[in-house]
């Protein structure tokens, strides 16, 4: 407030009206100004600090993760072929146009799961399911795995979405507000989510990660998708503190092919580092995972299996509890368990989950 009313000249009348003085006038004004100023900057400057501190303290440190929450980059240029594409073992051919339509994605293998709910195939108001977690309910790294998973977490998982107590992050840069899930789960009657989600129940999870331990990766970039890529003019980069999944067969995985999977590199040592947190807790740091998602990972009652799980996401839905983007009860029952855990945790327990056969 004082410096939106804050008048600069404040003695500009009285020099208006006496201009035999101007002079000594102008001196006191300035002294009196200076003053002023000084008296200013030592309560805003002190003010703004506290503010930033403020801001600083609400916004979650997620440039450390910006790896897990991939931000499309402008496509390198492209050679691809305009003309149908068919997969092995297929009948079907698809232009990649189709590919790439997310209301109304390629079903490769129709002869391989039961008739599809409307909204996986074409979707309702928004993106079909299968555009972003295949016919298989695999998915990609950018998204969830949802073959096999209970019915009754699924739907919970919707709820949560639809009332923003869970958010799907944007990327990184915007990683608390409400994203595509939240907006495809707040639009679905509750009739057609049910038979999507129980759709998924019926699927078979299935070996989709490769880990390999590496201290350099291929050079990589992210397409409109979300999805990372080797760069098509090669050469490698350090790994460093990341872990970076890529298509095992970049040209199969871009027609959206469910049988084709990932490698995931990650840091040297994170299998062993993941196993002593995940099979005994870290000497207290946290708990061992079987006590809720069961035997081998696979699940527990509503609890999910949480084996062969894309690392990335393992990842991103550790870092959500602990900062809060996830707020549902589930998560809150998540809370302890993960408040202590460290960066080089979190991508440790990733690495040696998803190693797990599903």
């Amino acid at each position: 407030m004082i410096i939106q009313h804050w008048n600069p000249n404040p003695f500009h009348d009285h020099l208006a009206l006496d201009n035999s003085n101007v002079p000594r006038r102008r001196k006191n004004v300035s002294k009196c100004l200076g003053g002023f100023m000084k008296a200013l900057i030592c309560v805003v400057v002190p003010m703004l600090s506290v503010f930033a501190a403020g801001v600083q303290a609400q916004q979650p440190p997620v440039k450390a993760f910006a790896w897990a929450y991939p931000v499309p980059d402008p496509p390198p240029p492209s050679t691809a072929d305009a003309g149908p594409k068919t997969l092995p073992g297929s009948t079907k051919s698809y232009t990649q146009a189709q590919i790439d339509d997310q209301f109304k994605p390629p079903d490769w293998y129709p002869q391989e799961h039961g008739p599809l709910p409307r909204v996986v195939e074409t979707g309702i108001q928004a993106q079909a399911c299968g555009s972003c977690h295949l016919m298989s309910g695999l998915g990609h790294p950018e998204s969830a795995s949802l073959a096999g998973l209970p019915v009754a977490y699924m739907i919970r998982q919707m709820e949560d979405f639809k009332n923003n107590l869970r958010k799907d992050p944007e990327p990184y840069t915007q990683s608390l507000r409400a994203g595509r899930m939240n907006a495809i789960a707040s639009g679905l009657p509750e009739e057609e989510m049910r038979k999507a989600v129980e759709w998924f129940a019926t699927l078979k999870p299935a070996v989709w990660y490769k880990v390999v331990e590496a201290t350099t990766v291929p050079k990589t970039w992210v397409n409109g998708g979300r999805m990372r890529l080797p760069l098509p003019g090669g050469g490698t980069e350090p790994l460093g503190n990341r872990i970076i999944t890529l298509p095992q067969d970049p040209a199969r995985v871009e027609l959206r092919d469910p049988h084709s999977g990932f490698i995931a590199y990650v840091p040297p040592g994170s299998l062993k580092k993941g196993e002593e947190l995940v099979t005994k807790g870290g000497a207290g740091k946290t708990i061992a995972c079987n006590i809720c998602h069961g035997e081998g990972l696979k699940g527990l009652g509503d609890v999910p299996g949480i084996a062969g799980v894309h690392p990335i996401y393992v990842v991103r839905q550790l870092y959500d509890i602990k900062v809060g983007a996830n707020s549902s009860s589930a998560a809150a029952q998540m809370k302890k368990v993960v408040e202590k855990l460290t960066d080089d945790d979190m991508i440790a327990i990733a690495a040696y989950t998803a190693s797990l056969a599903p």
